[in-house]
Parts: structure tokens; sequence; C-alpha cells
């Protein structure tokens, strides 16, 4: 299968450099960094599937409801 993906010719010339030191062709260099992105969504999903909203809030509970100190504030 094929697949035809724009980039910017910013992102495309640093996909270039990487690529030359790691020996792939800019395609390989593209489909392995879909792929790790694509497994590291997986485990966030499955993250996400072990937590629950009751236990969020009992943790949310635990935080003091105080004022930030200084050097906290934006």
């Amino acid at each position: 299968m094929s697949v035809r993906v724009s980039v910017s010719e910013e992102l495309y010339q640093k996909a270039v450099e990487i690529a030359k030191t790691q020996h792939l062709s800019v395609d390989e260099l593209f489909a392995s960094a879909f792929i790790e992105h694509l497994a590291a969504w997986e485990r966030l999903q499955q993250r996400a599937a072990r937590g629950s909203r009751e236990n969020f809030l009992a943790v949310l509970d635990k935080v003091p409801d105080v004022e930030p100190d200084d050097f906290d504030r934006r």
C-alpha cells in the first residue's frame, strides 16, 4: 500500500538529515515515526481504560484548597 503525505519543506529537510544519519530512506523514517506514534497512542488508551472518574475525583479531593505560592503563579 502506498500513501502520500504532504509536509512542509522545513520538516522534509529535517527528515532528510535524520534519515541520512540513521541510514534510512525518508519513507522508512516517516513510517517508523508513524508506527511509534501509533504504539504510544495504544499505550495511552490502555492506561486510560484502567482509570476511572471516581478515582480521579478521589485524588483531587486530597489536594488542599489553598492559594498557590507566589512562585507558582502565572
